[in-house]
């Protein structure tokens, strides 16, 4: 019997190829955002992905499993849209409250992102670059970040600062005067990112219940598990192209795919993209959030590197071409592993929560 999910599943991925999945990375604009408006409006005004996990007085719908389903054919499609920025943005959003007239914009698609990691792609409030000046009466903002994840084009900044009395976080309208983004070169051509710099802008600060770092962190655990579905998409998608391409390229009269060591790497790719499917999944029934989400994104990043990497050499010269997809989801694999911090960091973090 079809679920509601594997309707959702089939929407999206039918959209996706609508588009032209992983060719749209390559007529992006070269002065844009960083991102396809026209993939975005169709995926978040017609579908309804923005509005996934989102509140339902705000227009919100589905949680956790719909957001993952969409992540995995997102991340099969390797499509650029600011479905993962807007994620980790709400998702902030709904734990600090204050906020309900963004979050029902974000739910009709309106692209937010949030300005407050450091570099290494986690919170450190003692790295903030922001700052708040409450001198004139008004509160606003300055500082500048080096990166931010899906920033170029966002309607709504969701920004940590420092206050007289610690961190906060604020709302601002990204096309307010003071606002300034710049798109950045990236590795990977379909995940936009860009400097922003923050000059005396107002601001909204959100009236947070618990620590503005709970929040933060608690909403980094969603955008991790969100990334690891989309990598495990992306894995999925490489070890199936992979598998095409090895039952027809012959050599020695043969098709490559019947030759041993290329049937053991394909294997062996099977039980990691396997893997990671299991990674993605046990989150959703998981007590601990934390724990699961670092065992998802530490798994799935390291299997999606291993997987593309593979993928390249087996399509051998062609995957080299800029015409073949294969090196849009080796870049995605090689950008994704520094995001939400690196594997070695998940895996600290795992033992720790563990007590171990």
């Amino acid at each position: 019997m079809t679920t509601e999910l594997d309707d959702l599943r089939s929407a999206v991925r039918d959209a996706v190829d609508s588009l032209g999945g992983p060719s749209v990375c390559r007529g992006l604009a070269p002065d844009g955002p960083g991102w396809d408006g026209r993939s975005w409006s169709l995926l978040a005004e017609q579908i309804g992905v923005a509005a996934l996990g989102l509140p339902d007085e705000c227009g919100g719908l589905g949680g956790l499993p719909e957001l993952l389903v969409v992540a995995e054919e997102l991340g099969a499609g390797v499509m650029p849209v600011p479905f993962l920025s807007t994620v980790l943005a709400s998702q902030v959003l709904i734990r600090s409250g204050g906020a309900d007239d963004a979050l029902a914009q974000i739910a009709e698609g309106a692209p937010a992102a949030f300005v407050g990691l450091d570099r290494h792609g986690w919170f450190d409030a003692d790295d903030i670059a922001f700052a708040v000046d409450a001198g004139s009466g008004e509160q606003t903002i300055s500082g500048v970040a080096t990166s931010a994840l899906g920033a170029a084009g966002a309607a709504w900044l969701v920004v940590a600062a420092r206050t007289d009395t610690g961190v906060a976080l604020f709302l601002c309208d990204a096309t307010v005067p003071g606002v300034s983004i710049t798109p950045l070169p990236t590795l990977d051509l379909s995940r936009s990112h860009a400097a922003v710099t923050l000059s005396g802008v107002p601001a909204r600060r959100l009236p947070v219940a618990g620590s503005p770092e709970s929040a933060i962190v608690a909403a980094l655990d969603v955008a991790c598990l969100v990334l690891a579905a989309e990598q495990l998409g992306g894995a999925q998608r490489s070890l199936d192209r992979t598998v095409d391409y090895v039952k027809e390229r012959r050599q020695f009269d043969r098709a490559i795919g019947s030759f041993q060591a290329v049937k053991h790497t394909l294997a062996d790719l099977l039980v990691l993209v396997e893997s990671s499917r299991s990674a993605v999944t046990r989150a959703l029934d998981s007590a601990d959030l934390a724990e699961a989400a670092s065992l998802a994104r530490a798994w799935c990043a390291d299997s999606y590197r291993t997987v593309t990497a593979e993928a390249l050499q087996l399509h051998g010269g062609i995957g080299f071409t800029w015409e073949h997809d294969s090196h849009l989801y080796f870049r995605r694999a090689r950008a994704d592993a520094q995001l939400f911090g690196t594997s070695t960091f998940h895996r600290e973090r795992i033992a720790l929560t563990l007590g171990w």
